[in-house]
C-alpha cells in the first residue's frame, strides 16, 4: 500500500452528492449562528440543529458520521457551564491504563523529541496498518486523559498510535535552551518524516488539541500540496492567537492563564541550567517568575523564535491564516462556549471557500471556490477539552472521539479502495536528514 497526496482544489475522496442535494436554512440565536440542514435524500444522514456544521467538504464527509443526527446533550450540571465542564474534564475524567514504549529522537538543532508508542504494536499490527500521530495541548503529553481515550479508541480500530510529546512535555528531555511554540512546526515535520520512513506503506494521520491543533494546522498549510499526511483533525484550536490572548486575560479565564503559566514555569525550572548563560533579549527572570502565559512568552518564547514582541509572536503564529493552504482532508471541531479557543476566532470563510487570483482580460481578479478539504463542526457546549457528553459521560471518552474515528476510518477505507486500484503509484519520499535516535535520560 502507498500513500497519496490530494490536490488543494480537487474534492477529496468520493462526492456523495452536489450542493443542491441538501437545502439549508440559517437560524440566528442570541449568541451564536447555527445552520440547520435537512437532507432531501432519505438515505443520507443529516446533522442535528443543535450543531453548526459547515465547510466545502460538507457533502463529501457528512454522510460518514454516525452520531451527528443526534442532539448534543451536555451532561447535566457538569456540561451546563463552560468553566465547570473544562475543570471537571481536566481533573476527573478517567485516565485509561496503557503500556507505552518511549522512543527519543535527536533533532537537527540537537533538541530532543519524545515519541510514545503503544507497547506490543509491532507484534500485533501489520506494517501497512494506518499510523495516527497525536499532538497534545500546551504543556500536555501522553499522560493526559483526552489523549489516552482517543489512543484507546484508535488502537481498537486497528490504528498504530504514537503520541508526540513536545520538548519538555510528558517528561521528555530538554537538551538545548529552546522549548516549543505555536509557530514552530519543524519538530512535527521531522516526526512525520521519521514515522513515514519507518512505515513507508502505511497511511499517516494526525490529531491535535488546542496548541497542538494550532501547530498541526500551520504545518498542514506550510506543506500544502506536498503534505505526506492522508488526513488530520483539529480540536479546540485557538486559531487566532491575538483574539485568544485578549480573551485569556478576562474574567475567570485568568484562572486558566495562571495554571498554564505555573506548568510552563515548572518545565522551565527543570531545565533552567540550560538558560544560565544565555544572552540577547531573553528575560530569564521574567520567564522564571511568570504569572501568565503572556509574561512567559515575552520573556522566553518570542525571543527563542525570533519575534520582535509577544504581540508579533501571536499575530504571526495563528493557524487561522493557514486553513486556505490546507490540501488534505481536515476536520475541525470546536465548542461554541470554549473559554480558551474563542468562537469568534474560527476562520469560517477560509474553511468554506478558497480565494485565488485568476487572469481575466489581462487583469487579475480574485475568485472564490469551495474549499473541498475542510469541514467544521461546532457544538453548543463543551468548554475547553471537555465535551462531557455522549454515552461515556461524565468520566469516559469525550463526545468528539466517535466523530473523530468516523472521519479517520472513512478516509482509510477510501484510500484502501484507491490503492487497490492503483497499486503502481509511488510512495512519498521524505527526508529525515538530521534526525537521529538517542537514548532517553
Amino acid at each position: 500500500m502507498t500513500r497519496a497526496t490530494w490536490g488543494c482544489v480537487t474534492p477529496p475522496l468520493t462526492n456523495f452528492g452536489s450542493r443542491s442535494g441538501p437545502f439549508t436554512r440559517h437560524v440566528r440565536t442570541s449568541k451564536n449562528h447555527f445552520s440547520t440542514a435537512a437532507m432531501l435524500d432519505g438515505d443520507r444522514r443529516q446533522y442535528h440543529p443543535s450543531l453548526e456544521v459547515l465547510g466545502g467538504g460538507l457533502d463529501s464527509y457528512l454522510p460518514v458520521f454516525k452520531t451527528l443526527n443526534r442532539p448534543y446533550d451536555a451532561f447535566p450540571v457538569v456540561g451546563w457551564n463552560r468553566h465547570v465542564e473544562t475543570i471537571f474534564a481536566s481533573l476527573f475524567r478517567s485516565v485509561p491504563d496503557v503500556r507505552l514504549r518511549r522512543e527519543c529522537l535527536r533533532t537537527k538543532d540537537d533538541g530532543a523529541i519524545a515519541l510514545d508508542w503503544v507497547a506490543g504494536d509491532d507484534r500485533q499490527l501489520g506494517v501497512e496498518s494506518p499510523v495516527l500521530i497525536l499532538l497534545p495541548g500546551l504543556t500536555g503529553g501522553s499522560e493526559d486523559s483526552y489523549v489516552r481515550h482517543l489512543l484507546i479508541g484508535a488502537r481498537g480500530n486497528g490504528m498504530r498510535v504514537v503520541v508526540f510529546n513536545s520538548r519538555g512535555c510528558g517528561h521528555s528531555p530538554v537538551t538545548t535552551p529552546q522549548f516549543y511554540s505555536a509557530s514552530f512546526t519543524e519538530d512535527l515535520r521531522q516526526v512525520v518524516a521519521h514515522v513515514a520512513n519507518r512505515y513507508p506503506n502505511a497511511n499517516l494521520y494526525a490529531v491535535g488539541w488546542s496548541l497542538g491543533a494550532n501547530i498541526l494546522v500551520r504545518y498542514l498549510g506550510q506543506e500544502s500540496h506536498a503534505c505526506p499526511l492522508s488526513g488530520a483533525v483539529s480540536l479546540c484550536n485557538p486559531f487566532n492567537l491575538v483574539i485568544a490572548d485578549e480573551d485569556f486575560r478576562k474574567g475567570f479565564n485568568i484562572v486558566y492563564d495562571k495554571a498554564l503559566a505555573k506548568a510552563l514555569r515548572r518545565i522551565f525550572k527543570n531545565h533552567k541550567l540550560l538558560f544560565e548563560d544565555i544572552g540577547g533579549e531573553f528575560n530569564i527572570p521574567q520567564a522564571a517568575k511568570a504569572k501568565s502565559v503572556r509574561e512567559f512568552d515575552e520573556g522566553l518564547t518570542r525571543v527563542s523564535f525570533g519575534f520582535k514582541s509577544v504581540d508579533d509572536y501571536y499575530s504571526n503564529s495563528s493557524s487561522s491564516d493557514s486553513i486556505k493552504h490546507v490540501c488534505i482532508p481536515l476536520l475541525c471541531i470546536q465548542a461554541a462556549d470554549d473559554p480558551i479557543a474563542p468562537y469568534r476566532g474560527i476562520p469560517r470563510e477560509d474553511i468554506q471557500l478558497i480565494s485565488q487570483l485568476e487572469k481575466e482580460c489581462a487583469e487579475y481578479v480574485v475568485s472564490s471556490q469551495e474549499n473541498p478539504n475542510c469541514l467544521l463542526i461546532v457544538t453548543p457546549k463543551g468548554g475547553h477539552l471537555g465535551w462531557v457528553a455522549g454515552p461515556e459521560s461524565p468520566r469516559g471518552a469525550p463526545w468528539t472521539d466517535p466523530v473523530v474515528m468516523d472521519f479517520l476510518q472513512h478516509l482509510e477505507r477510501e484510500r484502501s479502495q484507491v490503492f487497490a486500484s492503483s497499486s503502481g503509484s509511488k510512495t512519498v519520499e521524505l527526508s529525515t536528514e538530521g534526525l537521529h535516535h538517542m537514548k532517553c535520560g
